[in-house]
């Protein structure tokens, strides 16, 4: 199992995969199955029974989890795509960069 490197909120764009060049927030991290849910990508639809405790019956579209793999951090100030790493700082704490522009 890899290091998650992104979180909750980051800016990604999909490298692969049917949905290949969107871009979109990440909502939600899974960490046993390595995989994000990004907003507005990879929307899939389910069929939902009416039950006393459901709000919405029919046909609902969701979002369905991508692997890590297939996403690509963008960096909010330079507008640039990019792997994550930490770079360690003097006080022994750690800043996320892009590797590639160490930024």
């Amino acid at each position: 199992m890899s290091k998650i490197r992104i979180k909750k909120g980051d800016q990604v764009e999909i490298i692969s995969g049917k949905d290949k060049g969107k871009k979109g927030e990440i909502i939600k991290v899974i960490t046993t199955s390595s995989t994000v849910i990004v907003e507005g990508v990879n929307i899939s639809k389910k069929h939902i029974k009416k039950t006393p405790n459901v709000t919405q019956a029919g046909i609902v579209e969701a979002e369905s989890p991508i692997h890590i793999s297939n996403v690509m951090y963008i960096d909010p100030q330079s507008d640039k795509k990019g792997r994550v790493g930490y770079e360690k700082l003097q006080d022994g704490k750690f800043n996320r960069v892009i590797r590639e522009s160490k930024k």
